[in-house]
């Protein structure tokens, strides 16, 4: 599959992390933004929580909406043939080797912090949100944009 710059791209793409609350939606959303014309992609967790209003609320700054995501774990994906699932987080690299064991799938880990561990005011909770956006804005355009 070919992006919109000429670049190649997998055919379906799954993010995932422990609770598919923070992390992989907000990568999901971001690759959706940058690409959703040109590939599938959704997003799981190790576990299923509940969306962060907080991840919903940094997105919406960059004119990103997630807020009607509704986190879901792996054995909830109607579909499982993923070219590629990216994982950002231990929990979810563990049970994406588990599962995919049997087939041909590739997986790469991206670590990423979990900004629900940021202690602090609410600032400085929303700027490691933040961090972790910006982060996973530039890890999909350096890993999809075709260059290196």
């Amino acid at each position: 599959m070919r992006g919109p710059n000429g670049e190649e791209l997998p055919g379906a793409v799954l993010f995932a992390c422990t609770l598919n609350a923070v992390r992989s939606p907000m990568a999901a959303a971001i690759m959706r933004h940058l690409y959703g014309k040109f590939v599938h992609i959704d997003s799981a967790g190790a576990r299923a929580g509940e969306l962060d209003p907080m991840a919903a609320e940094v997105m919406e700054e960059i004119g990103i909406e997630i807020g009607k995501h509704k986190p879901k774990q792996f054995e909830d994906l109607e579909d499982s043939s993923f070219d590629l699932v990216i994982t950002l987080s231990p929990e979810a690299q563990h049970k994406a080797v588990e599962l995919t064991r049997t087939s041909a799938v590739e997986i790469e880990y991206w670590p990423t912090v979990d900004p629900t561990a940021v202690e602090g005011s609410r600032n400085q909770q929303l700027d490691a949100y933040r961090a972790v956006r910006d982060q996973l804005m530039a890890r999909i355009r350096q890993r999809f944009s075709g260059t290196s």
